[in-house]
């Protein structure tokens, strides 16, 4: 009975003094303070399997399509670039000055997690839902799955663009930019 009542103090105690840490303020929540390794470690290792857990039951759409990847181009511009780069760039404000730094998806070595069928519904899942205390918004609450997969299928291809392709897969064209390009065309001829 003693050791019972020992352990049930030791767990309080623990609970109480972790709580008095929390509410004391002196925990520093700046983003441009690091983690200790093993805080930092302890939340690597909770995001990843959070992640794994939460996305294993998704059905990963044929991400060799050339529509999909072309699709997801102008999202990725748009909404990643700034954080995850593109070809040709190795750091933006938002790269530069987030913590934890966001995955550079020009790289090939980290984008290869994805080129699987888990890794692409992990991204996948990661783009929908966003990630907490990350600064990776939740894009499934503005936008449908087709085009998180469109990003995710464009990911996948990114390490392989140079600058030129990149540029050709990201711009978007709308009627006017057609109109122009079309009656400058007409005018060659």
């Amino acid at each position: 009975m003693k050791f019972l009542l020992g352990v049930v103090f030791t767990i309080v105690a623990i609970v109480i003094g972790i709580f008095i840490i929390i509410t004391s303020g002196i925990v520093n929540v700046g983003a441009d303070q690091k983690h200790s390794p093993i805080v930092y470690n302890l939340l690597e290792t909770a995001r990843n399997h959070s992640i794994q857990r939460a996305s294993k039951d998704i059905l990963v759409p044929n991400l060799e399509k050339v529509e999909m990847i072309s699709s997801g181009g102008a999202d990725y511009k748009d909404m990643c670039a700034g954080c995850h780069l593109s070809p040709g760039i190795t750091s933006t404000d938002l790269s530069n000055n987030l913590y934890p730094k966001p995955p550079n998806f020009t790289n090939a070595d980290i984008v290869e997690r994805y080129q699987s069928e888990a890794g692409a519904g992990q991204g996948f899942w990661a783009i929908k839902h966003g990630i907490m205390a990350s600064g990776m918004p939740a894009w499934g609450a503005s936008h449908d799955d087709e085009r998180m997969w469109a990003m995710v299928a464009f990911i996948r291809e990114l390490p392989k663009l140079n600058t030129d392709q990149y540029t050709m897969l990201t711009t978007r064209f709308d009627e006017e930019i057609l109109d122009v390009s079309l009656t400058d065309a007409t005018m060659v001829h």
